[in-house]
Parts: C-alpha cells; structure tokens; sequence
C-alpha cells in the first residue's frame, strides 16, 4: 500500500498513518470541513514496493528517495489542477493525549509539484532529527516507531488560527479560547506575529484586537512563503466576526464530544470557508483540574540545595520519616496538643514529596501544620505572611480553636518558650555530647563481622537513641528564624538605604564551621603548590594514583600532606556535594574525592594568597559602623538593637554548626546503609552492595522481616535503576507547580503557572560587594570550561570544586544558595562580587548577557540594549 488518499479513512486504523493523520480521517468522517489530502503510512517507507516507486537508501542518515513518477501519479490521481501543497509529519505516536511533538518534525506550506518529492523526503527523514531523540529522550519515550508522512492542499487563507476547547492556562472547560491572524498560521504558532485572542464563556464572546503589521503569505512565483505587511487599513481590525467565533466553538463542542476530549485544533478561511487543518487533544491537561478534587502546591527551591538533582529511594524513604518524627516534635514544642497531632498523622507523613526522582515541599501540609499553631485563629494572615505562606488552603475542623482557647494556648506556648530558650545554650550542649558519643561508638563498630540483622539492629538504635531527639536543632532553628527576623525588620527601619545590612552584621563570624573547611582546603592546596615535588605529583598522577602514593611513600613531605589529608577528613569527611544523601560516597568512604579537589586546586593555583579574608571583616565593620552611627544618641535603642543581634548571631552560628552535626549523623546512616548493602551482596541477595540505594527502607526491613510483598528484589533494583535513569536524562521539573488529585496521573510537573516570574531586575541575597558589568557565562558544571576570562559565573549551585573557576570570574551569581553558603563564603574571601538565591535566574539569564550585578544590594540588572 503505497498510500491512501482522504475517502480511505475506514482503513486509517490498519495501518501506520499516525496520530495527524488519523485524525485528519476523523475530521472527514464527521463531515467537517478539510482540505483534500493523501497520506503515505510508515510502511511505505519501510517495505519496497514492487514498482520501486519508493526507494529506501539503508545508511546512517535514513535518506530516502521519491521518484518523480510516484509524484506524478498522486497529484494526478488525487490533486487535479491544485497548484501548491502542504507536506506534513504524521509519526505514530505524535498527536496524542500525552505528547504532540509539537514543532518537532519538519513540514512545508506552499510545496509546488516540482518540489513535493524533496519535501516528502525531508519531512520523512525529521522523524530521525537529533531533536526528535531529545524530546523523545526527554519524556521518556522509545526510538521512532515510524513516521508517515500527510500531503494535504494548500489553502491560500486569508485568515488562520488555532482554537482549543478550553482556556489553556486556567484549564476552565467552559471557556474556549481562539487565536487568529492575516494569511497563514505559521506567524501564530511561531509566535512571531501578533494575534486576535477571543474567548468563548458560556455562549458569551470575549474579543482581544491586537494591531497585526505583518502577515505571512504564499509565494506564488517560486513556492515557499513570504512575511509582508498587511494593508494599513485593517491591521486593528478583527480578524473574526461573530458568526465565523461561534462556528468554530460549535466546531470544539462536536470534536469534544466525539474525542471525549477537548481538541486544539489548527483552521484556515477562504473566501468564506472555514478548513480545518488538524486536531489534537489538548496535551500536558490536568484532568483533575476540571473538578474539585485535591490540591498540592509542590516547591523544591529550598530544599533543592540539600538534595541537589535525582535522590535515590533510600534516601527520600529514609528522610521523609525524619521530617514527620522532627515536625511532630516540633509542633508539640510549640503547644500543638498530642491529640490534633495524633489526628493529623497524615499531614505529617507528607511534608516531602518525590517528583521525577526529586525531592519537594508539599506546601498544603506546610500550611496546615502552620495553622495546627494556637495563635493561627487569632492572627492567620501575620502568621502566613511571617512564615512566607502565599497560598490557603482549606483548615480542617480539628485546627481551629476558638479565640478565647488560641489566647490561653498562646500564654502557655510563651512561658514554655521562654523556659526553652534561656535553656536552650545548655540543650544544644547536652545534644552534641549526645551526638558525638553515639557518633564514636558507631566509629568503632567493625560491620563486616555484623549479620544482616545485627546490621539492622544497630540502626534501628542509633534512630531511636539520636535521629528522635532532634530537640535542640529544631528549636535553635525556630529561634535562629525569629530573632534574624527582628534583626532584619530593625535594620530595615533605621537604615533603608543599607537593605543588606542585616546580612553584612552576621559575616566575619569566626565560630561557624561551614567556613572551616574551605580554609582548611586551601590551607593544605597551598602547602602542596610550594612543594615543588608535591606540586608535580599533583599535576602528573590521577586522584586514584595520587592517594595510593601519598598513602605507601614515606617521604617526609608526601606524609605530612597525607597527614593534614586525614586530619581533614576525620573532621569533615562526610561535608561534601551532596552530603544529604545516602547514596553520595563521602570524603570518609573515598578519600580519593578529596584528593581530586585538592588536585583542581593545585592545577588552577588556587592558594591562600588569594584569600585576603578581609571582605568579610571590612562588611562587618562597616556594617557595625552604620549602627553605631544610626544610635548615636539613643543608648537605649542601642543597647536593645545589640542584645537582638547578638542572639542572632548565635543562633545563626549555631545553626549552622547544628547543621553540620546533621551531617555528620547522617553520615553514620550513611556507613550502615553501605554495610547492609555489602551483607545483601555476600549473601547474594542483590548484584551489587550499592544497589540497596535503590530500595526504601521500609522494603529492607520487611525483606529481612518477612513481611516483604516482593520477594525479587534484584528485579526491583533493575526496574528503579531504569527509572532512577530515566529521570536523570529528563528536563528537571519546575520549582513550583501544582496538582490535583492523583498525583502522578494526568498532572503537569513542569508548568510555569505556579511559579513568581520576576518582574524587572532580578534580586537575590548580595553576599559579596562590588559592583560589576560583564558579559555572562553559564555553567552547569565546573568540568565544562577552564576559565572565564573575566565573565560573570551563573549557575545553580556550587561546592568546593568550583572554586577553581572563582579566580578567573569577575562575579560570582548562584541560583541557589544563601548567606552562608560555599559560594558566598569563598567569594568574600576572595573579594570578589557574589549574588545567591535568585529567583527565576537560569530562566532568565542566557550565556552571552550583558548585565549589571549589584553583590551589596543583590540586584543584577540586564543591560543587553
């Protein structure tokens, strides 16, 4: 079958015509209105048919070849007298409920006889495009399965648009919205013209004229089309009028009730006659949308930064348990009564969600923990807008005090507070000898000598012993936020002109450790660089080699180094990229890693010389100067002011500090979870130890329990590992978005609608002063390039390995990040200008931008025009 033409449509379904063209059948069999067409199935192009009239060339750029006898044949036969065409794709699977590769394969309007046979081959041959396989890649889909190819008769229209059968963005099925414009359609779906918007409410006509300069039209001399202005006197006329808006509606209704499904589809006017060209079912639709069902908000820009890209389903399994344990804690602390915890299990269990492979915030449980707090009947809106809190969602019944109830709950919750936080200093002391104790105790245990269930036993202690009295970090970290919330709303009061100064007042703290180690690593690159031996051996050997060397030499130097490397290590082992997750292998598990950083280092010569330090201090300082300044006659205020911003700096360090100690905890989880997985590996349970990442926990204890519903483990492990993949070729999900009712079923993980587009400069935290104009350059990894020679570095998180790129940017803007991140640390010893946390930043900004960065008051400003 060589093809088959539009009265063919009751064999559309037996073969490979795809989704275009099938529906171009369904359009004729419904008696609507299309344009004459003729398709060739994919099996045309795969099978060689007996008069050889297509040709398939077998070689690595799937050429084929039309013969011009073929052509001749099907315009006879089919297209008498019809002097252009449209040549379209029609693969298998485009056009669909999911997918509608949209843009993705090649057509041609206005394709004379002459030309039609090398349009048919490279409209056949797009299917095998590179940006075929991405999109394929992207959305997780197979190889090409096959394209046809739909040759259809071109409508010189003097009006085009697309329609869909309901409001694309608010997904608000009685609204259907339309889009039109002069000449052809493909000004509108390139987005290169303007274009009339109407939209249809219930029978009710909303008209948006736009002035439409151009128009693009066909050539009638050479073929192809041409963009042209359109005459003077109808630019801010519509290009629809009421009869023809309504027609089309009714024309959304019948393809709905036909498809069960509201269509986008593509139209063409001639002299009158309304054409359709195509239709699709609208793609990316949250079906749950249309009804009441539930609704999440899921965010990742906070969380993002401690479990950076795809997490395995051990960590997420293990850290979602530690959320509800810690925030059930947390909320009891701040006189939430056990018997509303109790009922609101559920909203506990799911603070975090797992999206893609991805960890995120679901802010509906947020919300309702926020609202579960005595003083929420009394002052919901303060509360929501202290907390950041932007959206509502329905309390339930069980939340909402009477006010007379929140007021006396609130009077206990105060005087508990004020107990907890003069005790607080004592608590955090009490905690990390707590900590360091059970630390050095799992330090010492041998694991390789433990059975899978000893292994078991050993954490199910250390959880119960240390992961369940999170008290003092989760109380330090709810005053760190009130009292740095005093100290900014202050600074704001009394020196609008210094917006950072609340953040400069808390740099140059030398009792944070989160500074330690990236003085530490440059301390130790430093001593290797003025070894002329040391410095060569870096250059020369791998990190591999270089440990293994450093480890059997007993060179006096090579052994010193070795010895600040261990010393290192024992104290910051597990502080790395990732540090959060299971599956990282730390500093402490491959010192080698370390070695590898240190190596970049000595490469790029990196060293203390570089490091003045004096930023930090100079902010400081001139900071305290501003107070002194701002209080000079007010000794009060500035005795008040000095007691707000010293709690805050010990809360902030302390913070910090508490933090790491998480790091170190889940360290030790870390090293159990690895010893298991060596034990399932002895016992040949699974292939390989680091497969048990790919299980939850709650898998491994039920299989070692016996308790287990799939004995196959191993065919578990294979299936996430195909999807742990999967996920990790795929575009990230957005940062913001929302769902309704299930979840993974039918919902748009990467709409923009939830998300706060910034609107003029775009803001973050300035961590670093100076002010910088420079040309930008992306990076998304600090393997990708050298140097920058002066460009301004934008990415969306660093670790210690990009401080190799530091010394050759003229600033420093992260998208992630905050005041006492490794970016903002290194930058002001540095000295050089540093933005973190910028909102839309790898949206906006593209390398090869020129802009304006503002590292005091975190504005950069685009300056391209």
């Amino acid at each position: 079958m060589l093809y088959l033409s539009d009265t063919e449509w009751k064999q559309a379904n037996q073969v490979g015509i795809g989704g275009k063209a099938r529906n171009l059948f369904a359009l004729k069999a419904l008696g609507l209105p299309v344009p004459k067409f003729v398709v060739i199935p994919s099996e045309s192009f795969t099978n060689l048919t007996a008069d050889d009239l297509l040709q398939i060339h077998e070689s690595k750029n799937n050429q084929i070849s039309v013969s011009p006898q073929f052509v001749k044949n099907l315009v006879d036969q089919h297209f008498p007298g019809v002097p252009f065409f449209a040549v379209r794709s029609s693969a298998i699977d485009e056009d669909g409920e999911n997918f509608s590769f949209a843009g993705q394969f090649e057509s041609f309007l206005f394709v004379t006889k002459e030309q039609l046979s090398e349009k048919i081959e490279r409209v056949w041959a797009s299917g095998f495009s590179a940006r075929v396989g991405q999109y394929r890649k992207h959305h997780g889909l197979q190889n090409t399965q096959g394209i046809a190819v739909v040759i259809q008769e071109m409508i010189d229209a003097t009006v085009s648009g697309v329609a869909m059968g309901l409001h694309p963005v608010s997904e608000n099925p009685d609204q259907k919205v339309i889009s039109a414009v002069y000449g052809l359609g493909e000004g509108l779906v390139s987005g290169e013209l303007n274009a009339d918007n109407f939209i249809i409410d219930n029978g009710e006509v909303t008209v948006e004229v736009a002035t439409k300069i151009y128009q693009i039209v066909g050539n009638p001399d050479q073929g192809g089309t041409l963009k042209v202005p359109v005459e003077a006197a109808i630019q801010n006329a519509s290009t629809l009028d009421n009869n023809t808006i309504h027609q089309i509606g009714k024309v959304l209704e019948k393809l709905k009730n036909h498809f069960g499904a509201a269509q986008d589809i593509e139209f063409a006017i001639k002299d009158g006659q309304l054409y359709l060209l195509q239709t699709r079912p609208i793609t990316r639709l949250n079906s749950a949308a249309q009804s009441t069902d539930t609704y999440i908000l899921w965010d990742n820009s906070n969380i993002i930064e401690s479990y950076p890209g795809v997490t395995t389903p051990l960590t997420f399994s293990f850290i979602s348990k530690s959320y509800e344990v810690a925030y059930k804690l947390f909320s009891s602390y701040l006189g939430v009564p056990d018997k509303v915890i109790m009922e609101n299990e559920g909203v506990f269990k799911h603070t975090l969600g797992f999206i893609n492979g991805r960890v995120y915030y679901n802010l509906k449980t947020w919300y309702h923990m926020l609202a579960m707090l005595p003083g929420y009947s009394i002052n919901a809106r303060y509360m929501e807008k202290m907390m950041g809190i932007k959206e509502q969602f329905d309390i339930p019944e069980s939340y909402r005090l009477s006010k007379g109830k929140a007021w006396w709950s609130i009077g206990k919750m105060a005087a508990s507070m004020y107990y907890r936080f003069r005790s607080l200093p004592e608590k955090r002391k009490e905690f990390v000898i707590l900590l360091n104790k059970t630390i050095a105790q799992y330090k010492q245990i041998d694991y390789s000598t433990k059975s899978i269930n000893e292994i078991i036993e050993l954490y199910l202690s250390f959880e119960k012993s240390l992961l369940n009295e999170w008290k003092a970090p989760l109380l330090n970290d709810f005053f760190a936020m009130i009292w740095f919330g005093m100290l900014q709303k202050h600074c704001l009061k009394f020196a609008t002109n210094h917006p950072n100064l609340h953040n400069d007042l808390l740099c140059g703290s030398s009792d944070i450790i989160s500074v330690e180690p990236a003085h530490r690593t440059i301390a130790i690159a430093t001593d290797i660089a003025a070894n002329p031996v040391l410095k060569n051996l870096f250059e020369k050997n791998g990190e591999q080699v270089l440990w293994e060397k450093l480890k059997s030499d007993q060179n006096p130097s090579h052994v010193e180094i070795r010895k600040q490397i261990e010393t290192y290590i024992t104290d910051f082992g597990e502080r790395c990229v990732g540090e959060l997750k299971l599956e990282t292998i730390s500093y402490n598990q491959d010192p080698s890693r370390f070695v590898r950083v240190l190596k970049s280092y000595v490469e790029n010569g990196v060293t203390q010389q570089q490091f003045s330090g004096e930023t930090e201090n100079k902010l400081r300082s001139n900071a305290e100067s501003v107070v002194a300044q701002a209080f000079r006659n007010n000794p009060y205020q500035r005795w008040k002011f000095n007691k707000i911003l010293s709690n805050a700096r010990e809360l902030v360090s302390a913070r910090e500090n508490l933090r790491y100690e998480r790091t170190r905890a889940f360290g030790i989880v870390r090293e159990i979870f690895s010893a298991l997985g060596s034990a399932f590996c002895r016992e040949q349970i699974i292939e390989n130890e680091r497969d048990i990442f790919y299980l939850t926990k709650d898998e491994i204890l039920a299989f070692v329990e016996g308790m287990s519903v799939t004995q196959d483990l191993q065919g578990l492990i294979s299936f996430r590992k195909s999807e742990f993949q999967k996920f990790t070729s795929m575009e990230p999900p957005t940062e913001r978005f929302a769902t309704y009712g299930p979840v993974y079923h039918g919902n748009d993980f990467f709409s923009n609608s939830k998300m706060e587009i910034p609107e003029g400069d775009l803001k973050g935290i300035g961590c670093s002063p100076g002010i910088v104009r420079g040309k930008v350059r992306v990076v998304m990894n600090p393997n990708q390039t050298h140097a920058l020679n002066g460009d301004i570095l934008v990415t969306s998180s660093t670790d210690p390995g990009w401080v190799t790129l530091f010394t050759s940017a003229s600033g420093i803007i992260v998208e992630r990040g905050s005041l006492l991140s490794h970016s903002a640390i290194v930058s002001r010893e540095m000295g050089k200008p540093c933005i973190v946390a910028v909102t839309g930043l790898l949206k906006t900004l593209r390398t090869g931008d020129q802009i304006e960065m503002n590292g005091s008051t975190g504005t950069i400003r685009l300056i391209n025009a």
